[in-house]
């Protein structure tokens, strides 16, 4: 029996997920299975792997065909590295030790290399969000000299305004006194 590695996708519309799976060739995609050996969530940032390592370097091992996408999902998780590494071993070329060592060695460059991504990651937006909150701070303060000199420019006008109409309250009862 032909078998396939591929994706079975789960979730709603816009937000999918998915497992990947053993399956027969001949079934359908979100269809029966063989085994389930991995879910993969392409939502989160980075991508969410959680993969059962030696059941798909077993697959792979056997013969299973892996689709374009899930080969790449294997092959960033090291499935491809350490079945090239057994093959290695297998032909003579260096021993078990010397493949875990250098499979080792792959996998914590790899996570050295993530770790340093992900600092610069946010390294660009704490720097960012500084930018922003100095707009921010430089745009608040335009409106509040603005908004300062709005509130001078009406308590000027307002000053005469206010003595002239003062002035004519005044005199209006010394001139009803005179009548009288």
């Amino acid at each position: 029996m032909a078998t396939k590695i591929r994706l079975q996708r789960h979730g709603r519309k816009s937000y999918a997920f998915y497992s990947i799976v053993i399956a027969d060739v001949r079934a359908p995609r979100d269809g029966k299975f063989i085994e389930k050996i991995c879910t993969y969530n392409p939502n989160t940032n980075p991508a969410t792997v959680d993969l059962k390592f030696d059941r798909a370097l077993d697959w792979v091992l056997k013969g299973a065909q892996p689709t374009d996408t899930v080969r790449n999902i294997l092959s960033d998780e090291g499935v491809y590295m350490k079945k090239h590494l057994l093959g290695g071993v297998a032909k003579g070329a260096f021993g078990e030790a010397e493949a875990e060592t250098k499979f080792e060695a792959w996998k914590n460059n790899k996570q050295t290399g993530l770790a340093a991504l992900k600092a610069k990651e946010d390294e660009a937006k704490k720097a960012d969000a500084k930018a922003r909150l100095e707009a921010e701070k430089k745009v608040n303060a335009e409106k509040a000299k603005a908004l300062a000199e709005k509130k001078a420019a009406e308590a000027a006008a307002n000053a005469p305004a206010e003595e002239a109409t003062e002035a004519p309250a005044e005199e209006a009862p010394a001139t009803e006194a005179a009548a009288e």
